[in-house]
């Protein structure tokens, strides 16, 4: 199986939402969240298309490598999920470890809230990574899809109706 760094965002956000992402059953096309999240990727920062390159490497799909510098550019509408917004970028450092190349940065980028988070790879992580990635291999190879976190977080999230489609949601 080819993790991504959509895995790890999602293995930190909701067990449930990666089981369904990683067995086929995706839902961000039909959320309008999603849509804006991709208009903020797409228009925050024009010229960086001129200078960084977009680049597929161990199945992770890194929007925007400044290979000159070595620094991973990743781009977030809001920083709520920052915690699994940082994992995403520290696995995308360590796949490009895995690949040869050393001594890689990166930068989480809020454009509308004009904050700049640095990212950087320690030995714990690449540790803890090792053991991310044997859970989310057995999550998701599971038959079994995890059960509803029924968190704050769900009334955003492109799975919501998917998810609660026979729940009683009036409080």
């Amino acid at each position: 199986m080819n993790i991504s760094g959509t895995h790890f965002n999602y293995y930190h956000v909701c067990r449930r939402k990666l089981w369904l992402f990683a067995n086929g059953i995706t839902m961000e096309h039909t959320s309008d969240l999603v849509y804006e999240g991709k208009l903020i990727h797409e228009t925050a920062y024009p010229q960086r298309a001129e200078r960084y390159e977009e680049i597929n490497i161990g199945g992770c799909q890194i929007d925007f490598y400044d290979a000159k510098n070595k620094v991973v550019h990743e781009i977030k509408k809001s920083d709520k999920m920052d915690e699994a917004h940082k994992w995403q970028v520290k696995y995308y450092i360590l796949t490009l470890e895995r690949h040869g190349i050393e001594d890689v940065k990166g930068i989480l980028e809020y454009p509308v809230l004009r904050q700049k988070t640095p990212v950087e790879l320690t030995k714990t992580d690449r540790e803890t990574i090792a053991e991310m990635e044997n859970r989310i291999t057995l999550l998701v190879e599971s038959e079994q899809c995890p059960p509803l976190i029924h968190a704050g977080i769900c009334r955003n999230c492109s799975y919501y109706e998917f998810c609660y489609v026979n729940e009683d949601i009036n409080p």
